[in-house]
């Protein structure tokens, strides 16, 4: 059997579906045995889209995406995805092409060393030097990405060993029963729950399993313990519940802190310090590490117990292990907390400026988005007003990406959404610094005439780092640009753009837009001006004083 008709088969056998990416003639074998594969190769416009697509399969099945590359530049171009997929716990194999191996006439052209440049990157990152080592390098592959922390692999397939002839074998596919934490641990952490006075449940991005989510909802329901989430951790359980106290979109100085720093215990469900902190642990603090596995201890995280294990399981037991409610909890405060923050982040969200507030551009999108809809979000300062502000109804509403942080993933991360979510509503939400670096998967989303709603927020700079640079103190500079017409720029892809020239008017079009087949873009002209105001000065200035 030839190698690459067999890396083919070895996919299918571990349910792969989708292929993204950008051939080479590296890849010219591999091209030709997806063919007629019932694997659907889809052709992205730059290879990071492709890695974002890849990625985002992988965040949203639990099983790896997987995306493909030629050799040189273009596996180079895959680098951002690794790390955003590595951080952001996504599982995801990059398959990259390379030169002949065994006898090559064409000396250094293109080639770098792609697997040594992977491997900091990737849990996983081999070359292929004969054709029967395949199956067994997928199957490892696999099981690596997604074995706790899940991330991304990489094969490098070089050109003469795709071409050779091989056994045909095919390794079943094996998965395991993740173990059950320690019932002294369980025991011993039931009890710190139990004598706590102000115990308070933090979720992180860990938890974003559906069974994690149903035994998480239990236990909340039994205890009656508040819960915050993190910007990852956002929908696991919904944030309609009355015990919802908010996301931690900032490490510290926000009304929710005010809540976290008084709490004496919290239950970390799930979150590790790769996230950006949702808070800085005191030393008067104890925290219970819930995790499939242990803690790495960071300045601002050194939890005082850590429970290893599958995590739903590990609450399940702790749900059984607790009662229903101590005689020396005390969540007055937290209450008192949580009206707080409703007030704070009630203000603004009716203001009809123009061009328009990021507050309110939250509220519209939460109003017309349904309740299983998915909003992608790109990476910039209106990722914290949709952190802070959006309420998510069930686990992966809200993609963001608060791990690499990267700039360009939002509308990559859209349309994988909606191709493995057809019937829901999906809207990415774009910067127009973000939406520019890989803007050309326009081209990608129409050619597979996806539904999908894209706003990009105008405000002709990196408002990030400007924000930034006013809390430092420094003068407004180098942060401004220009931008192209970007009704017309959609419309040059056969997508449709709109405008809109006051806040009525965006409600209006984003109805439109969600309810108009293909491609619909949107150009907000969106107003930042308060971000310093608020979010570096009111927020120092009135939190903690309950």
């Amino acid at each position: 059997m030839k190698a690459s008709d067999l890396f083919v088969k070895a996919l299918e056998n571990e349910g792969v579906e989708y292929v993204f990416g950008i051939p080479g003639e590296e890849n010219l074998d591999f091209l030709n045995s997806l063919k007629d594969s019932k694997i659907k190769l889809i052709i992205t416009r730059h290879e990071q889209g492709a890695g974002f697509m890849a990625a985002t399969i992988g965040r949203l099945t639990g099983k790896p995406g997987v995306c493909l590359s030629t050799l040189g530049p273009g596996a180079t171009n895959l680098v951002t995805p690794a790390a955003y997929a590595n951080l952001g716990a996504m599982p995801m194999l990059m398959i990259t092409g390379q030169k002949p191996i065994k006898k090559s006439k064409q000396g250094r052209f293109q080639i770098i060393d792609t697997v040594d440049m992977m491997r900091p990157l990737t849990k996983y990152s081999k070359q292929i030097v004969n054709g029967n080592s395949i199956p067994s390098m997928i199957r490892e592959a696999f099981r690596i990405a997604q074995e706790e922390r899940p991330g991304a692999v990489h094969l490098e397939l070089p050109e003469d060993i795709a071409a050779e002839e091989c056994e045909e074998r095919i390794f079943e596919t094996v998965g395991y029963r993740r173990p059950d934490a320690d019932d002294q641990d369980i025991s011993k952490a039931a009890k710190m729950i139990q004598e706590a006075k102000m115990p308070l449940i933090l979720i992180g991005a860990g938890a974003n399993r559906k069974r994690t989510s149903n035994a998480l909802k239990k236990l909340i329901e039994k205890t009656q313990i508040p819960y915050f989430t993190t910007q990852m951790g956002k929908g696991v359980v919904d944030a309609r519940h009355p015990q919802c106290l908010g996301t931690a979109a900032l490490s510290d100085n926000d009304f929710l802190h005010c809540a976290i720093s008084r709490a004496d215990l919290i239950i970390n469900i799930g979150h590790d310090v790769i996230e950006k902190p949702p808070f800085f642990m005191v030393d008067r603090q104890k925290v219970i590490h819930v995790n499939f596995f242990p803690a790495h201890v960071d300045d601002v995280y050194y939890p005082q117990l850590i429970i290893v294990g599958d995590i739903a399981t590990s609450v399940e037991h702790l749900a059984r292990h607790v009662v229903e409610k101590s005689v020396n909890w005390d969540f007055s405060y937290f209450k008192r907390i949580q009206e707080d923050v409703k007030q704070h982040l009630a203000k603004y969200v009716k203001d009809d400026r123009f061009p328009i507030l990021p507050q309110r551009v939250v509220r519209i999108v939460r109003e017309h988005v349904p309740e299983n809809g998915i909003v992608s979000l790109d990476n910039g300062i209106y990722k914290i007003w949709f952190a802070r502000s959006y309420q998510c109804y069930h686990p992966n509403t809200l993609l963001l990406d608060n791990a690499l942080a990267t700039m360009g993933a939002g509308l990559a991360s859209a349309i994988a959404a909606k191709i493995i979510e057809p019937d829901k509503k999906v809207v990415a939400v774009c910067g127009d610094g973000g939406f520019l670096m890989n803007s050309q998967e326009l081209e990608t989303a129409t050619r597979l005439n996806l539904d999908l709603t894209v706003i990009v927020l105008n405000d002709g700079a990196y408002g990030m780092i400007k924000w930034k640079q006013a809390g430092m103190g420094f003068d407004d500079f180098g942060l401004d640009y220009n931008n192209p017409d970007f009704v017309k720029y959609a419309e040059s892809y056969g997508a449709v753009g709109y405008r809109p020239d006051s806040v009525q008017d965006f409600s209006d079009k984003l109805d439109k837009a969600l309810n108009t087949p293909g491609i619909n873009l949107i150009d907000l002209a969106v107003d930042y001006s308060l971000n310093h105001s608020i979010l570096n000065v009111l927020l120092k200035e009135k939190t903690c004083i309950l």
